[in-house]
């Protein structure tokens, strides 16, 4: 993806940003699909107390408070973050309810922890932006202990929907956002890249991630119109009347726009 482009992915969010960032992650962490997702996650990694969990791509750190509070004093709960000032958001937030919740620097192509450390490993979102996910994949199982449990989730953007608008604009921009997406199928690969990394996966779900109507006027519609022009997709003028579709069928009520995230749980031998 050039420089030039817009993007989500933290290690490339400037400081100016970041605010923006924070902001969509917890509008996003709100909806009820990724509240199922996530709940179905802590349950499916079945923590106990003194286990050693680890979140990849930790965000704003809530589901590695989740975590801290399972496997107790006795246990551990790491998130890795590249993106610095995330990463102080989330220690922030750890420390206002006085979680014991860690987080790191950290790459998912080389996680800063030895073999078989951990007990339990999750990671959300993150294989999307990998240009070489197995690699993150065979990293998830190495750090893994010996029966240790596994879930990954993320997102298949090419069962997004958008409603309403022009046809021939949709069509261009979702085409633009494949394009510009370095995994952009990731949800229906995630089985088979723990498969290969020498996982056993013995559950899948799935999840519908539904926006409200105030995403209609928001930074990832924002984002995809500028996208699109910056690639050449659509004109300037066909991303404001794109625009003012969504934001006309949200005060309509006639808006919609969602993918659906896959998750997978898996086990090592």
């Amino acid at each position: 993806m050039p420089e030039s482009e817009p993007s989500f992915r933290t290690e490339r969010i400037n400081p100016a940003d970041l605010d923006r960032l924070v902001g969509l992650l917890d509008l996003q962490a709100a909806l009820p699909g990724i509240q199922r997702l996530r709940q179905w996650a802590l349950l499916a990694l079945d923590l106990h107390p003194g286990e050693k969990a680890l979140d990849v791509g930790a965000g704003t750190g809530e589901d590695v408070q989740a975590f801290a509070a399972a496997v107790g004093s006795a246990g551990d709960a790491v998130g890795v973050e590249p993106n610095a000032g995330m990463r102080a958001v989330a220690e922030e937030r750890a420390r206002e309810k006085a979680s014991v919740a860690r987080f790191v620097d950290g790459d998912a192509y080389a996680l800063p922890f030895g073999d078989n450390t951990f007990d339990a490993v999750r990671c959300e979102r993150v294989f999307q932006h990998l240009a070489e996910p197995e690699r993150a994949a065979a990293e998830i199982a190495r750090v893994l202990r010996p029966g240790g449990r596994a879930v990954v989730i993320d997102s298949d953007w090419a069962t997004a929907i958008l409603h309403p608008g022009d046809p021939s604009v949709l069509d261009a921009l979702t085409t633009a956002m494949l394009a510009t997406t370095p995994n952009p199928y990731s949800g229906r690969r995630l089985a088979g890249q723990l498969t290969a990394a020498g996982l056993k996966v013995t559950d899948i779900g799935s999840q519908a991630l539904i926006q409200d109507n105030t995403a209609a006027d928001g930074s990832l519609v924002r984002m995809l119109a500028a996208t699109g022009v910056g690639r050449g997709a659509i004109t300037q003028e066909q991303a404001d009347k794109f625009l003012a579709d969504l934001a006309a069928g949200a005060q309509s009520g006639d808006f919609h726009m969602s993918v659906t995230m896959f998750a997978v749980l898996a086990h090592k031998g």
